[in-house]
């Protein structure tokens, strides 16, 4: 049957967020329903509510979510009624990169997830007052009191976990903490930089923390957030509103630059700074997303010395294997991910984006 609930709406590009009631479609085969706990806001949906990118609207956005599965489809066998969930990115499950352990790489990835705003077959998962609207974000649509998500958005997770503590996982912490274990791998005694103290970059410091990397490195303009990064596992802070950061770098390193840098704010002019300080045979991740049809200028014969240069979607993680793990570092306080969340009441949420906006909160999380 299909389900009324309370969702929180974005009219046209540049709206706000609206609570409006709203029709889910009955769960398809592969599909289940689920009471929302907490979600977490990320700059990918601001991005999207702000009209930047193609997705369809009206809609209903959110891709962090967490909660309780309530229903499920009949072929759904990954997760049953009564269990908890963190709900992240879908997936086809079928295509080269998906067999082959990099569903964030899914041949049919932007479609699903970030622009399609239906599911594959095109039928609407959302719709208000008999009209459809934009849904199945990230395969979830997560800002609403129950999202219909597909079986392959939903990672079941440790009912002993409190669910508003780990919603993030479902996009940013997994991508910062995935540019670090499945791209950068740093070896004993390799410098990692971090560029960007947001919660994709204190998470990657977090990560880096958690490995054999003797020097951790992170770079802001915003005081608090460096002190915070030092508490979290940095070694190192560089203020970028006061240094050269490249001459930072450069002087923490020993003069021999970066092993790895993790590019968290979508600048090009951040992008390029990271690019000049790594060390030959260093790797650069990049993660901050500007608008499409960004370009940047390199030095080509600075590549030279066996610069790579990775672009990075979502931690390149599979899901199931990933946010387990990082529950499990949460739970033991190995993974201090509540020292980034500020929570705030699911009717709060245009409170949540300006205080995201000003910097105020690095990580909202929305509770329901």
């Amino acid at each position: 049957m299909p389900t009324t609930t309370r969702a929180a709406v974005v009219e046209s590009g540049g709206a706000p967020f609206t609570l409006s009631d709203v029709v889910l479609d009955e769960p398809g085969p592969h599909e289940a329903l689920v009471r929302m706990v907490a979600s977490g806001l990320c700059h990918t949906d601001l991005g999207v509510a702000s009209g930047a990118l193609p997705f369809p609207l009206p809609g209903v956005l959110g891709h962090e979510g967490a909660g309780v599965v309530e229903a499920v489809g009949s072929a759904v066998t990954a997760v049953a009624p009564g269990d908890h969930v963190v709900l992240s990115f879908t997936s086809c499950g079928d295509c080269r990169n998906c067999r082959g352990g990099h569903p964030a790489y899914c041949a049919t990835w932007l479609p699903m997830n970030l622009i399609g705003g239906r599911r594959a077959d095109g039928t609407s998962t959302i719709s208000r007052d008999g009209e459809p609207l934009g849904g199945h974000f990230f395969g979830q649509s997560s800002f609403a009191e129950r999202a219909l998500a597909d079986e392959r958005s939903l990672v079941k997770v440790d009912p002993d976990v409190p669910l508003a503590s780990i919603a993030p996982l479902g996009c940013g912490v997994q991508t910062g903490v995935g540019a670090v274990w499945n791209v950068l791998r740093p070896v004993t005694g390799s410098s990692v930089v971090v560029l960007g103290a947001g919660a994709v970059g204190l998470s990657a410091v977090m990560a880096a923390a958690l490995t054999p990397a003797t020097t951790v490195i992170a770079v802001d303009k915003v005081g608090e957030r460096l002190s915070l990064a030092k508490e979290l596992g940095a070694t190192h802070t560089v203020d970028a509103g006061a240094a050269d950061v490249g001459a930072a770098i450069a002087d923490l390193t020993g003069g021999q630059g970066a092993d790895g840098v993790v590019e968290t704010t979508g600048s090009v002019a951040v992008l390029r700074q990271g690019v000049d300080a790594l060390a030959a045979r260093g790797t650069l991740v990049v993660v901050g997303a500007p608008p499409f049809g960004t370009e940047v200028s390199l030095d080509v014969n600075g590549l030279l010395a066996g610069k790579r240069i990775v672009g990075l979607t979502l931690g390149d993680s599979e899901t199931r294997t990933v946010i387990p793990a990082l529950v499990r570092l949460v739970k033991d306080g190995r993974l201090p991910l509540h020292r980034l969340i500020g929570t705030y009441p699911f009717t709060e949420i245009d409170q949540a984006v300006r205080d995201m906006s000003a910097g105020k909160t690095i990580k909202p999380v929305l509770t329901f």
